[in-house]
């Protein structure tokens, strides 16, 4: 399971609660494992008490400080635009390499898991020329794919899925992550994205009741990945 890589159809549906799951049951198991969001737009002093970067160290029972941040999102913008676009407001630009080597020095550890969170969705773009399909292949790892139970999901799943194929990006699993307005039941959304992707595993993952400690509350997820 070293490295995994989690990406999703698009922003805002669950990418860090698969993350921090997976770190959470990891450690728990006696694993050892590091979990990076190493970009991470939309990060601001003011709220930072509910940023994806604050919920990985909580999950991983890490002291919160400037160092641990550092750490886990080296790269860090306020506007929440895709990181080419928040990057530009701020007068910088992203450096590419540098992020795959930070990536790949993690994965070169002693860790039994690492765990490497993405932003946004498969093709959000990083520079000018890189998207985070771009990312993934340069660190050449399986990945999970986490999708939504809103309206227009499937299609989502299915568009990524086949630009995943087309690349030769290898998808461990689906994921589909309960939406706050979901027009049916998770399962059903899961089967029918099973009928078209057969090959591949659809978890469920229903609506979690705190996103505060999203971790503690899905057993059983940790093991179906292994």
């Amino acid at each position: 399971m070293k490295p995994l890589f989690i990406t999703a159809t698009g922003t805002g549906i669950g990418k860090t609660i698969v993350t921090t799951i997976l770190a959470w049951q990891a450690k728990q198991a006696g694993k050892s494992v590091r979990a990076l969001k190493p970009v991470i737009s939309g990060f601001t002093e003011d709220t930072y008490d509910e940023s994806d970067t604050a919920l990985i160290l909580r999950s991983l029972n890490l002291e919160e400080t400037e160092d641990a941040i550092n750490n886990i999102s080296p790269w860090r913008y306020e506007a929440p635009l895709a990181p080419d676009m928040a990057a530009a407001r701020e007068n910088a630009v992203l450096d590419f390499e540098k992020l795959i080597s930070f990536c790949k020095e993690a994965v070169e550890g002693p860790d039994d898991i690492v765990l490497i969170e993405g932003v946004g969705g498969l093709m959000v773009p990083l520079t000018e020329t890189r998207t985070v399909l771009d990312w993934i292949k340069s660190l050449n790892c399986s990945s999970l794919l986490v999708s939504g139970s809103y309206l227009g999901t499937i299609s989502h799943t299915l568009t990524a899925m086949e630009t995943a194929e087309k690349y030769d990006l290898p998808i461990k699993a689906i994921i589909i992550s309960e939406s706050e307005e979901s027009p049916v039941p998770v399962a059903e959304t899961a089967a029918v994205i099973g009928r078209f992707l057969p090959g591949t595993p659809v978890l469920e993952l229903p609506r979690l009741p705190d996103r505060l400690e999203q971790w503690r509350y899905a057993p059983g997820l940790l093991t179906k990945m292994l």
